[in-house]
């Protein structure tokens, strides 16, 4: 396995639309439940333990080389907000997009043939770990890294935060981050998608439903 590639997969400028989704840091900060440093640490830290459980099980598991046509069905059953499942799609084309001219490979080219409009982030990112030489740890920490950096640098622009104060939140939910991506790696080596954990967001996806309706936004979602 490469470093490098994790590095290069992980990193926040790596071209895949990322920096245009807030993961519902913005609805939320909207609604008044992020105003300053503490609630977003508790925002981020509800997000990683939920949807970035989710998100880190399903990437470790096409990772793995579990049949990602059967993963993406799997996400469409934990993405019950359509807004949600909508932004997922997006941030999966432009994940491929970038994945398949950095990291050339059959079973990219395979994925974005079944799904033309774009299969689901998670699974794409994982398949992308795979063709960059990474395991279904790697993949892990990815997602569920990402389930948290987004809404941090989200919540600098919007309400200017301190970037240091964004990322000491990040740096204090590191070891909730590593618990994660152990429990995600569990549950994606039984190698049944219909296993995988299922954890819920009502408040996310709510916020997604009524961000998307919106017509002054700064992220996508």
């Amino acid at each position: 396995m490469s470093r490098a590639a994790l590095l290069i997969l992980a990193d926040g400028r790596f071209p895949a639309g990322g920096h245009a989704h807030s993961g519902g840091a913005e609805e939320a900060v909207r609604a008044g439940r992020i105003t300053g440093v503490e609630d977003l640490e508790a925002f981020c830290r509800g997000r990683l333990h939920t949807a970035g459980l989710v998100s880190a099980s399903l990437a470790a598991s096409a990772a793995a080389g579990v049949d990602p046509v059967a993963l993406d069905e799997a996400t469409d059953a934990r993405t019950p907000a359509p807004a949600l499942r909508v932004a997922s799609r997006k941030l999966g084309r432009q994940l491929m997009r970038a994945a398949r001219a950095t990291w050339p490979n059959p079973e990219l080219d395979a994925l974005a043939r079944e799904f033309p409009k774009g299969a689901h982030q998670p699974v794409v990112l994982g398949v992308t770990a795979r063709a960059a030489g990474l395991g279904p740890r790697d993949a892990a920490y990815c997602a569920a890294y990402e389930s948290v950096s987004g809404p941090a640098s989200a919540v600098v622009r919007l309400l200017s935060l301190n970037p240091f104060d964004a990322t000491g939140v990040l740096a204090r939910l590191a070891a909730e981050l590593d618990m994660v991506v152990d429990r995600a790696v569990e549950a994606a080596s039984l190698r049944d998608p219909d296993a995988l954990p299922a954890s819920s967001s009502p408040l996310l996806e709510l916020g997604a439903e009524m961000h998307a309706s919106r017509s002054a936004r700064l992220f996508a979602s």
